[in-house]
């Protein structure tokens, strides 16, 4: 077998720069971890740099059999080390016991959720490096008063430090897909848990940004009973201009309240 044929039911657009293709691996520090995680390996052009660093062990999973037989004929060096699945579905713990990082050129119609999946995952991942649609990879580094700034960036930023490498021009993929790619840099921050209760977070910044042009009050006006804290100057902002710490106050706040609306 001497290539794998792109499919479009998967989103694959297989990396052809080598230059390219090795500044990404470069870009993963891997302090603190010796196992990292590709996914998508595709024809392995990462997995080729990935594999000539001998401080961490590389794995890979791959959702294509037919990719899968390419990496298993032309890197017998990953031996019992690729997982023939779907990403989104695998129960991670199962394969991994101590942290590990991830890399990957992330298929573009999917890799919002695979950062929802290392969200899930936080403790145990504690870098990512990966390639995706520019103007996602923009949003997720996006810092407060953006406007592309939104539910992931906050979800992400709560628990990483994002940075915005470089821009990969769309030619240097084969098929060529119709936007450039960006890449980035997921760095896990000092943050075991959030200052205020998560599952309440989550709710509050998905049904601020849902509304992202109205001001916290008006979005979030279901939740606030109180009408001391409905006046509170933090409820005049609008969710894009509201840092991690912001929404974790704004969650204490209606946290605060009593059953009925009082605070306690």
């Amino acid at each position: 077998m001497t290539s794998v044929r792109a499919k479009k039911n998967l989103g694959q657009h297989f990396l052809k720069d080598k230059d390219i293709a090795q500044n990404i691996v470069e870009s993963l520090r891997v302090t603190n971890v010796n196992k990292v995680l590709e996914i998508g390996p595709g024809m392995g052009v990462l997995t080729q740099f990935l594999l000539q660093n001998q401080s961490y062990e590389t794995s890979v999973v791959e959702i294509d059999r037919e990719s899968v037989d390419y990496l298993n004929q032309h890197f017998p060096e990953l031996k019992d080390r690729i997982i023939s699945d779907d990403f989104l579905r695998l129960n991670l713990n199962n394969y991994f016991t101590e942290p590990f990082a991830i890399i990957g050129n992330f298929p573009y119609n999917i890799s919002s959720q695979i950062f929802f999946k290392v969200l899930e995952y936080h403790n145990q991942i504690p870098e990512v490096v990966g390639m995706l649609q520019k103007e996602v990879a923009e949003r997720l580094a996006a810092p407060p008063g953006s406007k592309t700034y939104g539910i992931l960036s906050v979800f992400l930023q709560a628990y990483y430090d994002i940075e915005y490498l470089f821009t990969v021009d769309e030619n240097l993929f084969i098929p060529p897909p119709k936007v450039k790619g960006g890449v980035i840099r997921l760095t896990r921050n000092k943050t075991e848990h959030l200052n205020c209760d998560e599952k309440l977070f989550k709710s509050v910044v998905k049904m601020a940004f849902n509304q992202r042009r109205k001001t916290m009050r008006n979005s979030l006006g279901s939740m606030i009973q109180n009408d001391e804290l409905k006046a509170n100057p933090i409820f005049n902002n609008r969710p894009e201009q509201m840092g991690v710490a912001e929404f974790e106050m704004i969650v204490r706040l209606i946290g605060e309240q009593g059953p009925s609306g009082q605070s306690q």
